[in-house]
């Protein structure tokens, strides 16, 4: 039995998602059954690392998901509109969905699962959040038994990448940017990253999961890295902290009852912790659970392969899945 892909996006990870079904030997047998049917894109004449066929290639993205031979949908455009409509016009028709896109996810989460229900199909977004790192999966399904105490993490590597350069060669806030920007961490405009706007989005995100409930995204406290000084690390140093934008969800008690807090900000963070260690790009998420204890995820945290790594994972879930409903009696 296969099952066509329609992929929406070939930029970084659209094209990282497309060379790895396009290539699946020696990875999960699954992805043999798996074929990419059609690509819409922005723009035909864009000059792209990967060249598939004319005729696999369309600029009309509704298509996409109102094609009835497509059984998955994978929106890797990223942004809020088209992302947001063109999901929910493929939940709308039966379309199984994976997406990696954080800022509709904890904007429109609530609309997109309900209507997910609504019509009984699946809404996977592993690449959301932690790039490779598998922790979305982790945390609705491992860790399920858990009764989860705190989710906190470094969740986006442009800042890390900034404050371990600061850290490291005593250099200043626009400086290490400037060289991030040279080097393709950050963005020609990197206000969601050093302003913490993304972390907020994969907070909201991982907050929901963990709690079971509905994050309000705008009510998230949110403070990035522009005002941390190389005076500011190095002071931190000698009274033996290290100083990371930390995404934070715990809970708390307030007036004899429980509340959650939400909030992203520059922590000062004791040596000797385990989030104290990260640096560069990499991504790190603690989770404290009842019985469980402390478990921390690891890893790169952006990237092509490493996030098509975990939109490819959420395709073989969805294979997975479909096949044992089509094989029951």
């Amino acid at each position: 039995m296969g099952f066509k892909v329609g992929l929406l996006g070939l930029g970084t990870v659209g094209t990282g998602t497309a060379q790895i079904l396009l290539n699946p030997a020696g990875r999960h047998p699954l992805l043999s059954a798996v074929e990419i049917h059609r690509v819409g894109v922005r723009s035909l004449g864009k000059p792209r690392q990967l060249q598939l066929p004319a005729s696999m290639m369309t600029t009309n993205l509704e298509s996409i998901v109102t094609d009835p031979d497509i059984d998955i949908v994978v929106e890797l455009l990223g942004g809020l509109e088209p992302a947001r409509s063109l999901i929910l016009q493929a939940i709308k028709r039966g379309k199984q969905v994976v997406t990696a896109n954080k800022a509709v996810l904890a904007r429109y989460g609530d609309e997109i699962f309900s209507a997910a229900h609504g019509v009984g199909v699946y809404v996977l977004f592993e690449g959301a959040v932690g790039g490779g790192i598998p922790v979305i999966q982790p945390l609705k399904q491992s860790l399920g038994a858990n009764r989860i105490i705190s989710v906190l993490g470094i969740v986006n590597g442009t800042t890390n990448y900034i404050l371990t350069e600061m850290s490291a060669k005593g250099t200043g806030f626009d400086e290490v940017l400037a060289q991030a920007q040279a080097l393709g961490y950050a963005e020609a405009d990197p206000t969601a990253d050093v302003d913490g706007l993304d972390a907020a989005d994969k907070i909201a995100i991982l907050a929901a999961i963990a709690f079971g409930g509905r994050i309000k995204r705008e009510e998230i406290f949110c403070e990035g890295i522009r005002r941390v000084s190389a005076a500011d690390i190095n002071y931190a140093a000698k009274l033996g902290f290290a100083i990371k934008l930390l995404a934070i969800a715990q809970r708390s008690s307030r007036n004899g009852g429980e509340a959650l807090q939400v909030r992203v900000h520059p922590t000062l963070v004791p040596s000797n912790h385990p989030l104290a260690s990260i640096n560069g790009v990499c991504n790190a998420i603690l989770v404290a659970g009842d019985p469980l204890g402390q478990v921390m995820f690891f890893g790169p945290g952006a990237g092509a392969g490493a996030t098509a790594s975990a939109v490819v994972s959420d395709i073989l879930n969805l294979v997975s899945l479909l096949g044992a409903i089509a094989l029951k009696p």
